[in-house]
């Protein structure tokens, strides 16, 4: 008897070793004589003409990439995502045209190739349906033919050109993902953020992968290259199991576990050797958690007067806001955008248009509040009620906060003598409500915090706030 067989994956031909020897015995208790021969065929048939070095699936139906033949564990985890359905899934949707194949299969979109006219675009062989591993990867003739010459790794730059990576595909008026992203503050870090090695965790990509423990190879790891926080930061291109191919869930609120707070939870509470206010404390101002200086005095009933926005009644927190899609349409009722959310705004500027922009300056009656009603706690009209109402009672508050610190003496904020004082500590809390989106995360612990240290202070120091300032919040409180 002669066994014949292929090449089989890496994970099955290091176990043959371990076979053989029971193969052996069995053929000792045998009354028929067999010769053992496995026959080492290729791993892969060979591309068709003009695939130029793609070679896409080794068996179609069951949708396994050439790839995945070796490079098994990736390959389960992809077959989870959305990647791994996407030609069926632009068939089922009732607009299939083929100027949609070139981002549904695999060719030159996704990756550093030049010529458009490879892969499936050359060929329209099935072998390269979905967005399968080579997509991003570029073609892996090369890589299977000698693996260690050559290792085909992704890039985590998003293609801002829209000339490779994410922002070939993930682009246009109704997926604008990258070109709304290109405009956020995660595209645009500052100098100094992404500059400062200190900062890196959050504000450099490639930072913020170490941060996060992603210990994966892709093209630029062991560059110098400053790279800001990009699609494959916050995404995990090979695993589905989070909302999105999230690398953190969402959902979740806990600080060290929910993505965004990942980052946005940085100096929430005082640092009494340093005289730094706070710098990104959404994320526990939004729980109510570790946030704000509380003054000895400081009461706060967080069983009657909460922040919804986050409780259970608002499951996605952050997201909710920050990241929501938005339709817009004309006059006429003719489509005209679809807004990603990846602006990153819960109340963006809105053009002429109606499109949501980069913009922060714009008057409050240009601002989309759509955000608010499709999270379903409010309609437009009563979120931007609630946001006004906010917003002034806290200024207000702030205003008066500051007027009395500036009649206490300049010896109280010195943090040299590690020691914590009143003044300092109000004045962090001034900072937080001046913070505006504090007015949203948690207006009323920001309002608790603030009206304590005023109490506070007025007692520890024996000052008032100035009768104009009083009189200016009280006419103004009424005028709104």
């Amino acid at each position: 008897m002669v066994i014949v067989g292929r090449v089989l994956p890496s994970v099955i031909r290091r176990t043959l070793p371990i076979l053989a020897p029971l193969v052996l015995l069995v053929g000792t208790f045998s009354c028929v004589d067999t010769e053992r021969v496995l026959v080492q065929g290729p791993l892969f048939d060979d591309p068709p003409a003009g695939s130029e070095g793609f070679l896409g699936y080794s068996d179609v139906e069951k949708g396994l990439p050439v790839c995945g033949n070796c490079h098994v564990g990736q390959n389960a985890e992809w077959q989870e995502t959305a990647h791994s359905r996407a030609w069926e899934d632009l068939q089922a949707s009732g607009h299939a045209a083929e100027s949609c194949e070139g981002c549904h299969t695999v060719g030159a979109n996704g990756n550093f190739v030049v010529d458009a006219n490879v892969g499936w675009t050359a060929t329209g062989d099935p072998r390269y349906w979905d967005v399968q591993c080579e997509a991003c990867h570029g073609p892996g003739l090369e890589h299977v033919t000698n693996p260690d010459a050559t290792q085909p790794l992704a890039s985590i730059k998003v293609g801002v050109a829209l000339e490779s990576g994410c922002g070939e595909c993930h682009q246009g008026v109704h997926n604008p993902f990258v070109e709304e992203w290109s405009q956020s503050r995660h595209a645009n870090e500052s100098n100094h953020a992404i500059e400062n090695e200190e900062c890196q965790g959050c504000h450099e990509g490639k930072g913020a992968l170490r941060a996060f423990g992603v210990e994966a190879e892709y093209l630029e790891k062991d560059s110098d290259e400053l790279i800001p926080i990009t699609c494959p930061v916050c995404h995990d291109p090979h695993d589905a199991r989070n909302e999105g191919q999230l690398r953190f869930p969402i959902d979740v609120p806990d600080v060290n576990a929910n993505l965004c707070m990942k980052c946005h939870q940085r100096r929430a509470v005082p640092d009494p050797t340093s005289s730094r206010g706070p710098h990104s404390p959404q994320g526990p101002l939004l729980l109510g958690e570790d946030v704000g200086w509380r003054p000895p005095h400081f009461a706060y009933d967080e069983g009657s007067i909460v922040g919804t926005h986050g409780t259970s009644r608002n499951p996605r927190l952050c997201a909710t806001c920050h990241v929501s899609r938005l339709e817009v349409l004309d006059a006429t009722g003719s489509f005209v955008f679809n807004a990603s959310g990846h602006l990153f705004k819960p109340i963006p500027c809105l053009d002429a248009n109606g499109v949501p922009t980069a913009q922060d300056d714009c008057e409050l009656e240009r601002r989309s509040f759509a955000s608010c009603e499709a999270s379903g706690c409010h309609n437009e009209a009563g979120a931007r009620s609630a946001y006004v109402l906010a917003t002034t009672r806290i200024a207000d508050l702030v205003e008066e906060l500051e007027a009395l610190l500036d009649q206490v003496p300049g010896s109280e904020f010195d943090t040299s003598d590690n020691v914590y004082t009143t003044a300092e500590g109000s004045k962090f809390n001034a900072d937080l409500g001046a913070i505006r989106s504090s007015a949203i995360h948690n207006p009323f612990l920001t309002e608790a915090l603030l009206t304590a240290s005023i109490k506070q202070v007025e007692g520890d120091y024996g000052v008032s706030p100035p009768v104009g300032v009083v009189l200016e919040n009280i006419l103004g409180g009424e005028g709104n």
